[in-house]
């Protein structure tokens, strides 16, 4: 759409300088794009992790929060109960993915609350698995809800994943790219779709006499914006940036008058924003986009960043490297785009007239 775009703004009457239109993939921005990540990088601002994203299992691809979704759906909440090793008792959670369940790592109630803490500690064994799960104390929890015990997912929720790091829990990923089930399941579930899944997991628990009581609920569903699909919180390893520390420079300029925001409300936008930013994910599994310049070496593991295209391994030496296959995310670039677009890294003449600039006009969903 950018020549439609452009066609408009013109016919509008816009007065920018179009001679020097750029466009994202253009040589020059992709040489400030790896420069940048490459910089950041050896700044240790940029790192690879394994954590959850949101995972769009029509697209296969994470897709950042302003990607996601949410919708109102009706929907149903199961209690299904795990019974304690050793003991003639049974611990209930609810839950409106039973499917899940296959990837508990643990149970979690309140270390306040009394109903269960002659428990925590013990075991339960996680019905159609056989495995065997311990109870933990965790302020997550909360006794007031539903049964005040909660199944911890530490691979397939954002929530228990920040659980499971405070308790040392196994991440176990139960899902493939389609979000059908993986080999880390039991065999009758494995290359089931989720939703497929989730039926057989419940007339299976209900044989066992071990699903509780089923709600109507109204819930919310985060889905893909593109795709229409409800996404999954993955597992997966991706690259970070970590925006907490780059905020801060900015924040100080808007606090300190700096930079100035027109009509100023949108201050307040900003910083709730920029107060709570998380370390964001910019790497993406998509054919078009800037490509990562990381490469792995295939004898010793190594990672290499570098702006030139390394030949060998600085480790072994070994010259069977890999690159990256994942692009990054267009905000990354799009980020650069006030002194990019005039030539830097290249001291340019445009760049020394012209950047700092004085006026970015952009919409509100971009500030």
């Amino acid at each position: 759409s950018g020549g439609t775009i452009e066609h408009q703004q013109r016919h509008l009457g816009v007065s920018a300088d179009w001679e020097r239109s750029r466009f994202t993939m253009d040589e020059g921005l992709s040489d400030a794009v790896r420069k940048v990540f490459v910089k950041l990088h050896k700044d240790g601002l940029i790192y690879r992790d394994k954590r959850l994203v949101n995972w769009d299992p029509k697209f296969q691809t994470a897709i950042s929060d302003l990607e996601v979704e949410q919708k109102d759906m009706n929907g149903k909440m199961w209690q299904l109960h795990y019974p304690v090793k050793d003991m003639d008792r049974m611990v209930t959670v609810a839950t409106t993915r039973p499917e899940t369940m296959l990837g508990d790592m643990a149970v979690a109630v309140h270390p306040d609350d009394e109903r269960y803490s002659d428990l925590v500690g013990k075991m339960v064994v996680l019905p159609l698995t056989g495995r065997e799960i311990p109870i933990i104390a965790d302020e997550y929890s909360d006794p007031e809800k539903g049964t005040g015990a909660v199944k911890i997912t530490p691979a397939h929720d954002f929530n228990d994943f920040e659980v499971g790091r405070r308790h040392n829990l196994e991440l176990l990923n139960i899902y493939d790219a389609f979000a059908a089930l993986n080999g880390s399941v039991p065999e009758p579930y494995q290359g089931l779709d989720r939703f497929v899944a989730r039926e057989k997991i419940l007339a299976d628990m209900d044989a066992l006499g071990l699903l509780g009581e089923i709600e109507e609920i109204q819930n919310t569903v985060p889905h893909g914006d593109r795709s229409g699909v409800p996404i999954e919180p993955w597992l997966m390893d991706q690259w970070y940036v970590n925006a907490e520390k780059l905020a801060q420079p900015a924040i100080k300029a808007v606090r300190d008058g700096k930079t100035r925001f027109v009509p100023q409300r949108w201050e307040k936008t900003y910083f709730d924003w920029m107060d709570n930013i998380r370390d964001w994910c910019i790497s993406r599994q998509i054919w078009w986009g800037h490509r990562i310049p990381a490469w792995t070496c295939s004898s010793c593991g190594e990672i290499i960043v570098e702006s030139v295209d390394p030949t060998s391994c600085p480790k072994c030496n070994s010259s069977d490297l890999v690159q990256e296959t994942d692009v990054l995310d267009t905000w990354f670039s799009s980020a650069l785009w006030p002194f990019s677009t005039l030539g830097w890294p290249d001291k340019t003449p445009e760049l020394a007239a012209f950047y700092p600039t004085a006026v970015l006009i952009t919409s509100f969903d971009i500030l």
